[in-house]
């Protein structure tokens, strides 16, 4: 039985709002009524739409989602043209926010960690660990994680995130010096072959190690808040990064009971206070990527929220990172099914967040992956 209720995140509104007071974090823009490829163009040459990260979908409508004093958010739809003009009948800084969120949502994402930003790409994951929780012990052993990785980017894979250290929920944290241990060998062997690596790790010390061996990427479940040297450690690199959100900072408890007020709008919030943070260190946008964090943190009924409302996460003006694959939420809205057997749900998934615009799909099921990416290419854009 599925577990959970995914209401909607937002109460539906009749109408755009008018006389409100607006502050910092109160308005946000949802794109949607996305079309593609001649449709997309044709709505953008008349006006009608405007471009999504300047891929190949454009959004023809915007949900205006504004907090309410007393919890949650409310949202009204309306056209593309008709969002536009209201906000110039608004308030000058009314006006100023939604002309910079949509300049935002639409604008090309520059190249990250080497890779184009205007199509699709597939994340390899390869766990150095005993325990994760799909593929937990099958990639212990160094050439197991070698021959795991170098298949995946055989199928297609863009590029390879190897961690030594399980953040499923309620996984024991593990030493510095044993993570090392188990994921510099690994990404240093990578590298030298000229694959682009990512390491998944909270650990300043461990993300310095994996920069000198090598790695392009630093991929933080905790977006530079687990470790008080993160943030330093990772603008000196010239790492690209990868910023998620999880509730809390500790994979021992982030799912003892999480509460939100609305989750869609406090994970974006809580990314784009950690984008700030970056640049505010010195580390420019064009090298920042953020994930939403499914799974981390997360009822079920929050995941679906977040899942429903990814074009949102476009107004920080970065790529987006998916990840997904075979994660708890999958059976928890199905009928209970193992991490072995998530592949369909894992894909449902997946295909949302391409239709979201996702540019990057992180998973174990690299081959399954690119299949279905390449039907849904050829659906949405001919191509």
């Amino acid at each position: 039985m599925a577990e959970g209720s995914t209401q909607s995140a937002f109460r539906r509104s009749p109408a755009l709002p008018r006389g409100f007071e607006f502050q910092d974090g109160c308005l946000h823009l949802l794109p949607t009524g996305l079309v593609w490829g001649e449709q997309a163009a044709a709505a953008i040459i008349s006006g009608n739409g405007w471009p999504l990260a300047e891929g190949p979908a454009a959004f023809t409508a915007l949900g205006v989602l504004l907090r309410q004093d007393g919890g949650g958010a409310s949202i009204a739809v309306a056209p593309f043209n008709e969002v536009v003009e209201w906000a110039e009948g608004e308030e000058p800084a009314i006006a100023r926010h939604v002309a910079q969120s949509i300049h935002r949502m639409g604008a090309k994402r520059p190249d990250w960690a080497g890779l184009p930003m205007d199509r699709p790409h597939v994340m390899g994951i390869v766990n150095v660990t005993p325990d994760s929780f799909s593929d937990g012990g099958e990639a212990f052993a160094f050439d197991d994680a070698i021959a795991r990785a170098l298949a995946m980017v055989e199928a297609g894979a863009s590029l390879i995130d190897v961690g030594g250290e399980s953040t499923r929920p309620g996984a024991e944290p593990v030493p510095v010096e044993e993570e090392e241990r188990r994921v510099i060998p690994v990404v240093r062997a990578l590298a030298e072959k000229g694959i682009c690596v990512s390491i998944d790790t909270r650990h300043a010390r461990v993300m310095d190690s994996a920069m000198r061996a090598g790695a392009r990427i630093i991929n933080d479940v905790t977006a530079l808040l687990g470790d008080p040297d993160s943030l330093k450690v990772v603008a000196a690199s010239g790492a690209d990064l990868c910023l998620m959100h999880m509730r809390g900072d500790d994979p021992r408890t982030m799912q003892a009971d999480p509460c939100y007020d609305c989750a869609p709008l406090d994970v974006l919030d809580h990314l784009a206070g950690r984008v700030r943070a970056c640049e505010a260190a010195g580390l420019p946008l064009s090298r920042i990527c953020v994930d939403p964090g499914i799974g981390f943190g997360k009822t079920p009924a929050h995941n679906a929220q977040i899942l429903g409302s990814l074009t949102l996460l476009h107004a920080l003006g970065c790529p987006v990172l998916l990840g997904v694959s075979r994660k708890s939420f999958v059976a928890r809205l199905s009928r209970g099914e193992d991490a072995a057997h998530r592949l369909p749900g894992t894909m449902a998934a997946n295909l949302a967040g391409l239709d979201a615009g996702m540019q990057i799909l992180r998973v174990h099921d690299v081959p399954e992956t690119l299949q279905a990416l390449a039907v849904w290419r050829a659906m949405r854009t001919g191509a």
